[in-house]
């Protein structure tokens, strides 16, 4: 059969985690509370930090604009996977896959970013910390965020102009939950090489360049560190690092590895169930990894429901 035009697709069809019908129901109520423990989870540590004045320091900016970029990226794919299971439709607009995967690209590079950011203000803090609040000023954070939001959009339509080039033949079903970019590679019928060439080195690029920043303020801190002469001190060095550093492995672990099965061999389940991985548990862990390592976060999450239930209070009196 002749390849049609890709302008004339109206519709792809997401296959799911599944095709048993049974399993539908379970799949639906886990992903439902995978995601509302998400939203609470960094809506929380977001809150946390914003009303408390003892967290208003670069590190926890850059942690709740972290867990805002986590809340949308989940956002992505998610709900609509939810409403597709409970309508019983596989079915996504071809403009809606578009917009899925710019916005899976957005978010996700945002969140490469502002690792990376946080891994240069655990170099400074560590190295430096002496001219930590001259370098890390509120100007320099800001810029940080905004040149990191500015990347992740040039990202995001670099590699969704280049989707958006592919043709596809009448087979348009993607064999996972959402619009997975490596999968439509797969889909498309003619005109990959273009494609596949540009999204591949966009990713080598804005993927190779953190995970090489990350490298190299790690290299400098652990040497740092290792100067120190109390065992105390190195304590407490390393474990200012330790929830960064545990995102980090989880994030680009599943990520890169995603990557290079997709470049030298396929298969559709793997990829899915790779996928989830960094699409929905990675946001799903880092509330958890920060609170769970970081006696701040944990007093102010205590500070932020006790002014909430005083609040609740005061109302329910008057």
């Amino acid at each position: 059969m002749e390849p049609q035009n890709r302008t004339s697709i109206s519709e792809f069809f997401l296959l799911g985690l599944s095709e048993d019908t049974e399993l539908q129901p379970l799949l639906f109520g886990l992903f439902l509370v995978m995601y509302l423990i998400t939203l609470l989870g960094n809506l929380l540590i977001t809150l946390a930090i914003i009303t408390d004045p003892h967290l208003h320091t670069p590190m926890y900016f850059f942690l709740s604009n972290l867990s805002l970029a986590d809340m949308c990226f989940i956002s992505t794919t998610v709900p609509k996977m939810l409403v597709n299971i409970q309508t019983q439709s596989k079915s996504i607009s071809y403009k809606g896959c578009l917009t899925q995967v710019s916005f899976i690209y957005l978010f996700g590079c945002m969140d490469s970013l502002f690792l990376t950011v946080m891994a240069y203000d655990r170099l400074v803090a560590i190295c430096h910390p002496l001219h930590y609040k001259i370098i890390m000023n509120p100007r320099l954070c800001g810029l940080l965020v905004l040149v990191s939001c500015l990347i992740s959009i040039l990202d995001s339509q670099l590699n969704m102009s280049a989707v958006a080039q592919l043709t596809f033949c009448t087979n348009v079903e993607i064999p996972s939950f959402f619009c997975d970019p490596s999968q439509l590679l797969h889909l498309a019928c003619s005109g990959t090489f273009t494609s596949t060439i540009l999204i591949y080195f966009i990713s080598a690029v804005l993927g190779g360049i953190p995970v090489a920043v990350i490298l190299l303020s790690y290299i400098r801190i652990i040497s740092s560190i290792l100067k120190v002469s109390s065992s105390g001190g190195r304590y407490k060095a390393f474990s200012t690092c330790g929830s960064h550093l545990s995102v980090v492995c989880l994030f680009y672990g599943a990520g890169i590895g995603v990557y290079i099965s997709s470049m030298f061999s396929y298969s559709a389940k793997e990829d899915a169930v790779a996928s989830i991985m960094y699409t929905v548990v990675t946001p799903m862990l880092n509330p958890f990894i920060y609170s769970l390592r970081n006696n701040n976060i944990k007093r102010a999450f205590r500070r932020f429901l006790s002014r909430t239930a005083y609040f609740q209070k005061l109302c329910h009196i008057s």
